[in-house]
């Protein structure tokens, strides 16, 4: 199941959270390869974790966070209008919360 997206298409939401979607303008080709490189960095993570090596942890989790960032889900936000970054916010308290609390509880909760 697909998660929601809100109607302005800035962010999907999870459990009750908004979370930033990654920018619309990002032509496919680079949006793939920014995919596949947080996919390796995440890997990274976890294999870090996996040897017990901080430095190697470090240095994925910056690898994660430029990806996110170049994908527009972090960092400055890629809309123009001015709206503040609601990322990370129950739906329900945020200028989202009519929208949200109208829709069919099940999709609510993706």
């Amino acid at each position: 199941m697909s998660p929601v997206v809100t109607p302005d298409g800035r962010y999907i939401v999870v459990r009750g959270r908004l979370w930033r979607r990654q920018r619309p303008d990002l032509e496919p080709a680079r949006r793939d390869e920014l995919v596949h490189a947080l996919m390796d960095a995440r890997r990274a993570v976890k294999h870090g974790k996996r040897d017990g090596d901080p430095a190697a942890i470090t240095k994925a989790r910056a690898a994660v966070d430029a990806a996110k960032t170049a994908l527009g889900e972090r960092g400055p936000v890629w809309w123009t209008d001015g709206t503040p970054d609601l990322n990370r916010r129950m739906a329900r308290n945020t200028d989202y919360a009519a929208w949200y609390a109208a829709l069919p509880e099940s999709e609510g909760t993706a």
